[in-house]
């Protein structure tokens, strides 16, 4: 039999990072029937953290790698949370271990952005 194995509308084959953003979109989708304000956020998946300062100075505050950040609002910019794939795909065995740890990253910079603690934002934070 010759021809497609799939409808051209059903990929084969996702990359790591469509299916990590995904993840993201599926943690997100999950918050906003809480929060509908979260549609007025950006929410970007970018691969590592940008380091800064320059030489020797160079490092993240806490010497830890971050796995996301908050960018707020300003000068007309919508605010974004930003989820940073490689630190979190390092730091998990399996798709369901990525996906609740995307989804704690995702909480926590939330919380953060709205000022609220990660379990007024989702109530099962830290459960798994």
């Amino acid at each position: 039999m010759r021809g497609p194995i799939a409808p051209p509308q059903v990929p084969l084959a996702a990359s790591r990072a469509e299916v990590f953003a995904d993840l993201v979109q599926d943690s997100v989708e999950r918050l906003e029937r809480r929060w509908p304000q979260l549609a007025d956020i950006d929410f970007l998946v970018l691969e590592v953290p940008r380091l800064e300062g320059s030489g020797d100075q160079v490092a993240w505050a806490d010497d830890a790698v971050p796995l996301g950040g908050v960018i707020p609002a300003r000068d007309g910019r919508r605010a974004r949370v930003v989820v940073y794939r490689r630190p979190v795909e390092i730091r998990t065995k399996g798709r369901d271990e990525r996906a609740a740890l995307v989804h704690e990253v995702v909480v926590e910079q939330v919380a953060e952005l709205l000022g609220l603690t990660p379990e007024t934002v989702d109530p099962r934070y830290g459960e798994d």
